[in-house]
């Protein structure tokens, strides 16, 4: 590192140490959640469904409820998240000018006063976990029940959909967990806040390993999944998160190997990254990552086509495709068939043709790469995806400065740790979108099923005709 970067380096650990920017951090995404939810049900969206949110103590609001009922209910749920956000905030922001009123801007004094953050960090953890009922306790304890069936369910228990999202955001939050570690070791006499030291020898690699683990929980989700449901697409979700592991691993011996790290088995003769085959190992490993996850959020996560091989019906018809329009149904439920006036209409305009048949004609008339069931402007479908696309090489990009660790505290990564959570707040509305199209059609397909089996069952039951009559 340079004299010019490590002052740098230097000036930003005294203004806003590493501390202070992981608490920056969680409140950014605390704000981000409440927002998501907001605007989720602006746009018509059922959260209560798609995200099988509890509402009460012990049960689920029923589906079948009016959709003002569902509403209110998430609206006092993001107004409360909007006030623990207030709370927060103004507690980090409190201890953060007492840091500053103390430290003065002095070198000398930051670790002299490197209690501050962390009482400000142990303030947040006990609020957390007070036991009476203030403070907004009914969604501190779902918060602190859904991270403990994130990391303790059992293999027999079922993975809710909003236990996903969270581990989903879980992951965006790995070099933040990593931070953690690093703001401990801070506070290992002999070290400093100016500069995170990861250990020395084996310890070394306690930091990828923490790094990881957001990915290990996301990974055993999807292997409970297929254990429960035999879905090959679990499988496949999985590969996406070990996939990761290579990524974060080979950067960290990266490190070892090119004579930067304390280890024993590092080279004796300093070389650069690129000089050195794991750099090459590492790249491809970082490619392989980005690129699978990339097309992974577009087509399985956000169901869009642009990226979906096209299947052998598919091909054949080049049919063109009219403007996309906001589904007629302003607040669905998971109850209710996610399907549009529109396709009604067709239906009861032309009596002879199938639902197979006007649904697979309807599919064809949508933009092209998107679908047809679409909540927001059109526009943001492609602009999220070409965001998503670079924030997703440049996350890669900052698990690989895993190997040079006083890069994590200095004003760059910061700035990506926070494009990273930009990311992942976007990925949340088009993800819980998709959620809920496709448990609607799930939903309709249930219902036709059973209807069709109650008519064969009916027509069985109908006594045959006496031929002694006839």
């Amino acid at each position: 590192m340079s004299t010019i970067g490590a002052s740098n380096d230097i000036s930003l650990a005294v203004v806003f140490p590493l501390p202070f920017q992981i608490l920056a951090l969680v409140g950014l995404e605390i704000l981000g959640w409440s927002t998501n939810l907001h605007g989720l049900d602006v746009a018509g969206i059922d959260v209560n469904s798609s995200l099988e949110l509890r509402t009460g103590t012990a049960t689920s609001l029923p589906a079948h409820l009016p959709a003002s009922r569902q509403s209110s209910s998430l609206v006092a749920l993001y107004n409360s998240i909007y006030r623990i956000f207030v709370i927060y905030s103004s507690i980090c922001f409190a201890f953060w000018l007492a840091w500053r009123y103390t430290t003065k801007g002095e070198v000398g004094l930051v670790d002299v006063f490197g209690y501050i953050p962390a009482m400000a960090s142990l303030t947040i953890i006990c609020i957390l976990f007070y036991p009476h009922n203030t403070l907004h306790k009914t969604e501190r304890r779902k918060f602190l029940y859904a991270v403990r069936r994130c990391l303790f369910s059992s293999w027999d228990s079922a993975v809710y959909f909003s236990d996903v999202i969270l581990a989903d955001i879980i992951t965006s939050f790995a070099q933040v967990v990593g931070d953690v570690w690093l703001s401990l070791c801070m506070l290992i006499p002999g070290n400093s806040m100016l500069r995170p030291q990861s250990g020395v020898g084996m310890s070394e690699w306690i930091l990828p390993t923490v790094m990881s683990l957001p990915y290990l929980v996301r990974l055993r989700q999807c292997v409970i999944e297929y254990s429960h449901e035999g879905n090959r697409r679990s499988l496949y979700n999985a590969l996406k998160y070990a996939s990761a592991f290579p990524a974060i691993y080979l950067s960290a011996l990266q490190r070892l190997v090119s004579g930067d790290g304390g280890s024993h088995i590092k080279s004796s003769v300093k070389t650069e990254y690129w000089e050195n085959f794991i750099f090459w190992l590492w790249l491809l490993a970082a490619l392989v990552n980005s690129l699978y996850s990339f097309w992974w959020d577009v087509t399985n996560d956000w169901g869009l086509d642009i990226l979906r091989l096209p299947s052998n019906d598919e091909r054949i018809a080049h049919l063109p495709y009219a403007p996309a329009r906001r589904p007629f149904l302003s607040r669905p439920h998971s109850a209710t068939p996610l399907v549009s006036n529109s396709l009604d209409l067709q239906e009861s305009e032309e009596p002879s043709r199938s639902f197979a048949e006007v649904a697979n004609h309807k599919r064809y008339y949508h933009p092209f790469g998107l679908r047809h069931s679409l909540y927001f402007p059109l526009l943001v479908y492609p602009l999220l995806i070409f965001l998503n696309l670079i924030l997703r090489l440049t996350w890669s990009m900052k698990l690989f400065r895993v190997v040079n660790v006083s890069s994590h505290a200095d004003i760059t990564n910061f700035c990506l740790k926070v494009a990273e959570l930009f990311r992942r707040w976007m990925w949340v509305f088009i993800r819980i979108e998709w959620e809920m199209i496709r448990k609607g059609r799930e939903g309709h397909m249930k219902l036709r099923t059973d209807d069709e089996a109650m008519d064969e069952y009916e027509y069985e039951m109908v006594a045959p005709a006496n031929p002694e009559r006839q």
